[in-house]
């Protein structure tokens, strides 16, 4: 059976193609192409890493459920799916909440604030390292005896309905606002300003917020416009540094502490503490919001058509390994997920003007061998016949990248 992911994503496409046009139609437009590409890569490698380690954050539920529950509770009752929605909720609420207030946590976290833009691409853009910790937040509801079954659909309903929230074409829904999480408060949290720093956690009911003291209202856009992004700018699109920098960070701290305290804490402490001695050995410039300069290095037009045409296409195959994985040998499913994220880093490489990178992009042109040979070999399609479906396809890419090549310029940060 295809992962439901597969048949979400073309809607989330649909709504960002929508949100775009909406933009451009009343000239406000809150997309950047580079910005786009990279929120989508990040969350089609977060998919794919999944395919391999959704099983921890499931299993572990299961047996919590197996051997912990209080209770056995009937699916067929309408109160146990709203117990199961509400359970799960109030457990995002603090899953989310410690994301931003634990270091460890918050450095698998903090990918999904990394974008300097706010619609529906940066709803997308997703973590590939939250299977570490997400366990560990929702076996109270085994606990009480929720089936997994509302567990698996009460997820999907909590998640699926934050996608929407992520725009700046919706304003203040009063009243909505103030009980339930909304583009206005949700842009509050993705906001870097003081007022909004680790503010309006809500997955669905901003009951938590208020009940738990980080609510915070939105101010106009004419008194204080919300700057996003985090405090000390990732300035790259490489999906690689934007999921692990502050785990090399914290490491790097680890390293520089001066004793076993500081050791442990610096994992565990709220984000920007350090211990004295990295301080000391290592110290950082104070993050100054007003020296904040959106990252946007500038690509040729033929550059940008080339990385539109090479997301579409990774698009269609990266979902055909989705939907299909399941069916696959480990060996292919692994070939397949290891060319998607290879994919995903010569991107970024390319978005960037990274020196080198149109070698890269012209050894990617031969990689597409392997998901030739992947299709080859699960669905037995002939050699000569892919080959035959690739050329048109290969020969627009190679022009496009031609083009590009001839059109480079400089990076501007």
């Amino acid at each position: 059976m295809p992962n439901a992911i597969v048949y979400a994503v073309p809607l989330f496409i649909l709504l960002l193609v929508v949100e775009m046009l909406w933009g451009a139609w009343r000239h406000k437009q809150t997309f950047a192409l580079s910005d786009t590409l990279s929120s989508i890569s990040l969350g089609l490698s977060g998919q794919v890493v999944n395919l391999f380690v959704r099983v921890l954050n499931f299993g572990v539920y299961v047996l919590a459920y197996q051997y912990l529950a209080l209770f056995e509770l009937d699916t067929s009752q309408w109160w146990v799916w709203a117990i199961g929605l509400i359970g799960y909720d109030f457990c995002y609420y603090w899953h989310h909440r410690m994301g931003h207030e634990v270091n460890l946590l918050w450095a698998s976290h903090v990918v999904h604030h990394s974008s300097e833009e706010y619609n529906y691409a940066t709803a997308m853009r997703q973590t590939s390292t939250g299977f570490l910790s997400n366990w560990v937040f929702y076996w109270p509801l085994a606990l009480i005896g929720i089936p997994p079954t509302v567990f698996v659909i009460a997820g999907a309903v909590v998640l699926g309905y934050q996608f929407w929230v992520h725009t700046r074409h919706v304003g203040s829904l009063g009243w909505f606002d103030r009980w339930f999480c909304s583009p206005s408060n949700h842009r509050v949290h993705h906001g870097q300003n003081a007022y909004c720093v680790d503010r309006n956690y809500a997955g669905v009911l901003m009951i938590w917020d208020r009940m738990f003291g980080t609510f915070a209202e939105e101010r106009p856009e004419s008194e204080e416009p919300i700057i996003y992004g985090i405090h000390g700018q990732l300035k790259t699109f490489d999906p690689l540094r934007a999921n692990f920098h502050k785990y090399g960070d914290l490491y790097a701290d680890f390293r520089l502490a001066d004793n076993w305290k500081d050791r442990i804490k610096v994992w565990f402490a709220r984000p920007g503490w350090r211990p004295a001695a990295a301080e000391r050995l290592d110290p950082k410039k104070p993050y100054d919001i007003a020296e904040f300069r959106i990252y946007r290095p500038r690509i040729s037009t033929a550059t940008s058509i080339y990385c539109v045409l090479q997301m579409l296409l990774l698009m269609v195959l990266g979902l055909g390994l989705l939907a299909f994985a399941a069916q696959m040998p480990l060996t292919w499913k692994l070939l397949g997920a290891a060319w998607v994220l290879a994919t995903v880093w010569i991107m970024g490489r390319t978005l960037e003007n990274r020196p080198g990178h149109a070698r890269w992009q012209w050894l990617w042109l031969f990689s597409l061998s392997v998901p030739a040979l992947i299709v080859h070999q699960h669905w037995g399609l002939p050699p000569t016949w892919a080959a035959l479906l690739a050329l048109p396809l290969l020969g627009v890419l190679a022009f496009a990248l031609l083009r590009a090549v001839r059109q480079l310029q400089p990076v501007e940060a």
